[in-house]
This record gives structure tokens, C-alpha cells and sequence, in this order.
């Protein structure tokens, strides 16, 4: 008997289904919260996670490689991640937008009504208070001739380098109360 992993349940046949983005083993009540993913029967020798001889984890790659690797993913490659797609907004998006505002001469109001968005808006984003939507970002990218993505002509990658980070440990750092 096997625990399903979402109420604890015993069952004696679960079912992987796939909730979320994570693959879980379910019994027949909590099947119904996700969609069951198909997975291949490979033999009891070679597993996904098998050590045994060269031959037969050759072979469960070359199948895994044909059916797409769904299912059965190599360990050597990432699956892909919807946060990889997005750009990261600087840490600095606020003195960005003003420095590049107070540039071309422009109120924030006058910006608010060349962007058609609220002066108050403008004020909360140069003081950082709040984020800018995805729309707003690209308006104010477009208007202002800026780019707010991080590293984009920021220092921010170069305030970790290897170097620095190698020679500063923690026992440098912590002061210890004995």
C-alpha cells in the first residue's frame, strides 16, 4: 500500500498525476484535482535514476530523446521554466525614470500626460514606492528612450565578483558571543 501525496490516504494503485507544474502519486479521489500523465513501463533494471551498466541507461536516453522527453527528462538538461522568459526590473528603476524625465525637461505631470497615466503614479514610481505594471514599463521605456531591465546599464552585476566574494567568508563577518 502506497500513501497518496496529497491526503495521505492509503491506495493501492496510485495514479501520477501532474498538479501545478509538480507530478504527484494520487489516489482515485484526488486524481480528479490534475491532469494523469502517462508514463512509460521501463524495465526493473533501468530506472530513471538506474547507475547499472552503460547499455541500458543508453538506451531508456534514446527513448526518453524519441518520445520528447516528457516523462523521463535527462538529468544533464533544465526543464524550461516560465520565469525564464521574463526580464528582471532593475533595482535603480526609480532614479532611471526620474534622471531620464528631469532630461528632457519634463514635470511629472507632463510625463503622466504624455504617457496618458496618472501624475501620482509617476511620483509613486520615482520614489520607488511601487512597481511598474508591464504596460506602464514599456510606455515609459518607449517615451523616456530607457531601458528598465536589470543589467542594462546598471552596476549591479558588478557588485559580487568572484574575487571578492572568494576571499570575504562568513567567519570574517560574524562576531561570535562567547
Amino acid at each position: 500500500m502506497v500513501q497518496c501525496e496529497m491526503c495521505g490516504a492509503e491506495t493501492a494503485s496510485p495514479k501520477t498525476v501532474k498538479v501545478e507544474g509538480a507530478e504527484l502519486d494520487v489516489c482515485d479521489d484526488c486524481a480528479d484535482f490534475g491532469t494523469e500523465v502517462k508514463t512509460q513501463q521501463s524495465s526493473s533494471t533501468s530506472t530513471k535514476y538506474s547507475t547499472s551498466s552503460s547499455s541500458s541507461s543508453s538506451s531508456s536516453s534514446s527513448s526518453s530523446s524519441s518520445t520528447g522527453g516528457s516523462g523521463g527528462s535527462s538529468s544533464s538538461r533544465r526543464r524550461s521554466d516560465m520565469f525564464d522568459d521574463m526580464d528582471e526590473l532593475a533595482q535603480d528603476y526609480d532614479e532611471r525614470i526620474r534622471q531620464a524625465r528631469e532630461d528632457r525637461g519634463l514635470s511629472q505631470s507632463d510625463l503622466a500626460s504624455e504617457l496618458n497615466e496618472k501624475a501620482s503614479l509617476i511620483r509613486k514610481l520615482e520614489r520607488g514606492d511601487t512597481l511598474p505594471s508591464d504596460k506602464v514599463q514599456s510606455k515609459l521605456e518607449r517615451f523616456l528612450e530607457i531601458n528598465l531591465d536589470m543589467g542594462a546599464g546598471s552596476d549591479e552585476d558588478n557588485d559580487w565578483d568572484a574575487e571578492s566574494s572568494t576571499t570575504t567568508t562568513l567567519g570574517d563577518v560574524v562576531k561570535r558571543k562567547d
